[in-house]
């Protein structure tokens, strides 16, 4: 499986609950932290859920 690098590029005050959980649920705490997860159809759709908010990256 292809792995994606996610980096949380605004700010998670002001947004709705549920997207602050997935945030940290991928391990996005801060802005400009990055992390790395393995594509699985559950990480594509937390990521999906929140793409307004990161950058993702192909690795």
């Amino acid at each position: 499986m292809a792995k994606v690098k996610l980096t949380l590029v605004k700010s998670l005050i002001g947004r709705k609950k549920e997207h602050i959980a997935t945030c940290k649920a991928l391990g996005l705490r801060k802005i400009r932290q990055n992390v790395e997860h393995e594509e699985t159809p559950q990480i594509r759709g937390m990521i999906n859920k929140v793409i307004y908010l990161v950058n993702v990256e192909e690795v």
